[in-house]
């Protein structure tokens, strides 16, 4: 009996479970827009400072990528992430740079850490929040379904 078999179904059914909770994210504007248009849904942008901002770490860590937010999230958005980390290990390629730049001058101007939009289709914002404290996972959900219905 291959003793390495079980191992190695069992981490790949670990590895294809998380890629399917977690976030399928998008980083560019265009892309997100034309696919929320064929899903027929909303986009959330995330600006966020991944290496550098704590609310912004604790909002991905605790909330976005949470099974049950994913889960929801899956059927209802499509994501985009603009992210500004600051440390060389981290650094993103320039064109992401002009990419998530341009984002921030159209939706982020003030630069604050961490925002969530609620865009639709068009690319226009229906709702805005950033961390809460007082939201853990169900409360981001109930919070973003009120921003569905904004602006339609």
């Amino acid at each position: 009996m291959n003793i390495r078999a079980p191992f190695i179904v069992m981490l790949f059914s670990v590895l294809f479970l998380n890629n399917l909770a977690a976030q399928d994210w998008k980083y560019d504007l265009d892309e997100a827009l034309t696919l929320a248009k064929e899903k027929d849904q909303k986009v959330v942008l995330f600006f966020t400072g991944s290496d550098w901002c704590p609310p912004c770490i604790k909002l991905e860590k605790h909330v976005l990528s949470s099974d049950k937010f994913a889960n929801f999230a899956q059927q209802k958005y499509v994501w985009l992430k603009a992210d500004f980390p600051r440390r060389k290990k981290n650094r993103i390629p320039k064109e992401q740079k002009i990419k998530n730049k341009k984002l921030a001058d159209r939706y982020n101007k003030k630069m604050i850490f961490p925002v969530i939009l609620v865009l639709n289709k068009e690319g226009v914002v229906l709702g805005a929040t950033g961390y809460r404290r007082d939201l853990d996972v169900e409360g981001y959900i109930s919070l973003l379904r009120t921003f569905d219905t904004f602006g339609e």
